[in-house]
């Protein structure tokens, strides 16, 4: 394997260097995405039984004391429960704004990295094939022997730029899922939030 990135040619570092990047990204993404469904999970029924039991304060606490996006749009919308359920609403929708764009932090990244690697796979394609004609010039021979070694190294890292784009490319679309999946179950439980807070003013009226 490390013959076969050395024949590949200079072009070969910098895609490493785009494939290990956009690891430490995946990494990273799979780390926060994961906790974020999860702290989901186990927050919606703790915030519903705080709100139904103990009422919006003991709500909040239950937001303060649980780390993640949907506990900061929860938190956001309670700490404005007095003022009216027009203005929770608008908090709410401040609020995941702002945790929408977390959810999505690193993303263009990898989207870097998808499109940029094939591009240097190609680059050095064509680097290769200069090559591989320069050494038919020099050698005034069209031989196989020849021209081998520079149409080895297009077509290597031609392969090694694509495998790291697509290898990224699926991480991407799955990371994309995940995060509309969290969204979505943000949107809802805060829709059922409303409907709570508006229940009791009209049980207090």
């Amino acid at each position: 394997m490390v013959d076969l990135f050395l024949q590949g040619g200079p072009f070969m570092w910098p895609i490493l260097a785009l494939l290990v990047f956009g690891l430490m990204i995946t990494l990273e993404r799979i780390y926060t995405l994961t906790k974020a469904s999860l702290v989901t999970r186990r927050f919606i029924p703790r915030i519903n039984k705080a709100l139904e039991d103990k009422g919006v304060d003991a709500a909040l606490e239950v937001c303060k004391e649980t780390p993640g996006p949907i506990a900061e749009v929860f938190h956001a919308g309670l700490s404005r429960a007095d003022q009216g359920i027009e203005v929770v609403e608008k908090s709410i929708e401040t609020a995941g704004s702002i945790e929408m764009a977390f959810l999505e932090k690193g993303m263009i990244w990898l989207s870097t990295v998808i499109t940029v690697a094939p591009m240097l796979g190609f680059a050095g394609t064509v680097s290769g094939m200069v090559r591989a004609f320069q050494d038919i010039a020099a050698a005034n021979d069209i031989s196989p022997a020849v021209v081998a070694s520079g149409i080895s190294e297009a077509l290597l890292t031609t392969l090694f730029g694509l495998i790291v784009g697509i290898s990224i490319q699926i991480f991407y679309n799955l990371f994309t899922s995940r995060v509309d999946g969290i969204i979505i179950d943000m949107e809802e439980n805060s829709v059922n939030l409303l409907d709570t807070l508006a229940s009791s003013e009209v049980n207090k009226v």
